[in-house]
């Protein structure tokens, strides 16, 4: 039984939900989203309550149960409220800008790295160090700071390389003579 699919989603002011078949759309302040379930669960919303139930008791209509409810959560927060993920750059000669539609990363590599920021996301760069990501789509947000950070990983010698705010790097000690 799923803990977190019992649970109704609640459709806060100026929210409104609508059901056709299996998609469902939700519209908020911010955004439109919208997202299609699998046959295995039902959809319904009742006033501002937004509720999902599994048809069957098969493993995968349970999984997909408390799955859909949290992507119907998502939706509403990113409509409401949106998604951010910030980012920190360690490192001597490190640093990013942000220029048009383009991040540019200088890394210790022989060349910058730039890169291009999708459709849906925002990217700013509050000081050199800091990278904020903000957007309405948990998934895209989420991706796209995965990315930024796979140019250069957190290492565990020095803690070089671009890591998320608040993220521990486990140190590491360096050779003994």
């Amino acid at each position: 039984m799923s803990r977190i699919g019992k649970k109704p989603v609640e459709l806060p002011a100026g929210v409104s939900a609508s059901v056709s078949g299996q998609t469902i759309e939700v519209k908020g302040p911010k955004a439109t989203q919208n997202f299609t379930a699998t046959d295995d669960v039902t959809i319904t919303v009742d006033g501002n309550l937004v509720s999902v139930a599994p048809r069957g008791s098969s493993k995968r209509a349970l999984q997909q149960w408390g799955m859909s409810r949290t992507m119907v959560a998502n939706m509403v927060q990113g409509v409401t409220s949106g998604f951010k993920k910030e980012l920190e750059i360690t490192g001597v000669g490190y640093r990013a800008a942000i220029q048009g539609n383009v991040l540019k990363l200088s890394l210790g590599y022989s060349h910058e790295v730039n890169f291009d920021v999708p459709a849906g996301v925002t990217v700013t760069c509050p000081k050199q160090t800091e990278i904020t990501i903000e957007g309405d789509d948990s998934q895209l947000v989420g991706q796209v700071a995965a990315n930024i950070r796979d140019w250069r990983r957190p290492e565990p010698y020095k803690g070089k390389g671009i890591r998320y705010k608040g993220e521990f790097i486990f140190r590491k000690e360096g050779k003994k003579k």
